[in-house]
């Protein structure tokens, strides 16, 4: 590593998936395995990774469910002895031959494409958390969701809390919503522990809203300020608080949310710009006309709940710079923050 940032995916994913005192803290608290369905995206691996590293005893098992599209992506796991099964999360049968397990972090969906496929989106969000939630109805699950369940919010109310009307924008928000429904239905039923974890915007230096913007700055390329306003956060933050969020669900009462906003605070489009473009000694080019909303959220109960020292944005537009440069690997998938219609 150069100056802490990362050179290699290794070292990258070795960062993501490093826990700190909070997190192992976390999983003793708790007894049994840990089962994580939908591992094979792009923050299963290291949040697998993660839970096997913060937990001492390995009688525990940490299992990783998934497709495995990609069978490199198990063999990995395997060799950081994390479980691996491979199974489609929408086979009823599939989902009924898994071990049980009383901690459970659903981060199965759909999303890029959402507007090309709306069955298969609502398969994945929907149809697949139904048969879930009703396989693992009595273990502590943390449910994994997104933002984009609360719509555009006018930036100067300071953005969504967790108890804000959900005004889905687009295909994908609503089955997001429809997921949300379908978990915290069933955890009502059987009065099990639940976490509707509403997660803002990840960054990996391989995606997300700071290295799709610091692509853009150092290729020249304008950056949109028609969403002016974002929120960021550390995946490898974002990675320790989903498994501290298992302390943290609880049996659905009247009147209670059972979702936490899981983000940094509220920054705009142009100040990360302009960070990247000291780092970088470039000038960001800018398009567009600020809008007075955009998809943010108020970040009040994560700080009381689950207080944590994040990664700093100067540190993350560093390593996005140095990553890019040096060529790394990046996932070509744009978070699209900049979109207004709700299309994926």
């Amino acid at each position: 590593m150069t100056n802490g940032a990362p050179t290699t995916e290794l070292e990258l994913d070795a960062l993501l998936s490093a826990p700190d005192d909070h997190t192992v803290a976390a999983l003793s608290s708790l007894s049994g395995d840990v089962l994580i369905l939908g591992a094979g995206g792009k923050m299963g691996p290291t949040v697998a990774r993660m839970a096997r590293r913060a937990i001492a005893d390995q009688s525990r098992r940490v299992i990783a469910v998934s497709r495995f599209t990609d069978a490199s992506t198990g063999t990995a796991l395997q060799a950081q002895h994390v479980e691996t099964i491979r199974a489609d999360l929408a086979d009823p049968a599939a989902v009924a031959a898994l071990p049980d397990a009383p901690n459970v972090l659903w981060m199965a969906g759909q999303k890029f494409g959402s507007t090309g496929d709306p069955v298969g989106t609502w398969t994945q969000n929907v149809v697949a958390s139904t048969i879930a939630a009703q396989r693992y109805a009595g273990s502590r699950i943390v449910c994994f969701s997104t933002g984009n369940v609360y719509g555009r919010q006018a930036v100067a109310a300071g953005g969504a809390r967790e108890g804000d009307a959900l005004l889905p924008d687009g295909e994908y928000a609503a089955s997001c919503i429809g997921r949300e429904r379908v978990f915290e239905s069933i955890a009502r039923r059987t009065h099990s522990p639940l976490l509707l974890y509403r997660l803002f915007y990840a960054c990996d230096l391989r995606y997300g809203v700071v290295t799709d913007i610091a692509h853009k700055v150092l290729n020249g390329t304008p950056v949109s300020l028609d969403t002016a306003f974002v929120n960021v956060i550390w995946q490898g933050d974002a990675n320790r608080l989903a498994l501290r969020a298992l302390t943290q669900a609880a049996a659905p009462a009247d009147g209670a949310s059972v979702a936490l906003n899981v983000t940094g605070p509220v920054i705009a489009v142009r100040d990360i710009a302009e960070r990247v473009g000291t780092i970088a000694g470039v000038a960001p080019v800018f398009a567009g006309t600020p809008s007075e909303d955009a998809l943010i959220a108020n970040i009040e109960q994560l700080n009381s709940r689950l207080p944590y020292t994040a990664l700093p944005l100067d540190t993350l537009c560093d390593w996005a710079v140095r990553w890019i440069r040096a060529g790394g690997r990046l996932l070509n998938k744009p978070t699209k923050f900049e979109v207004r219609d709700g299309r994926y």
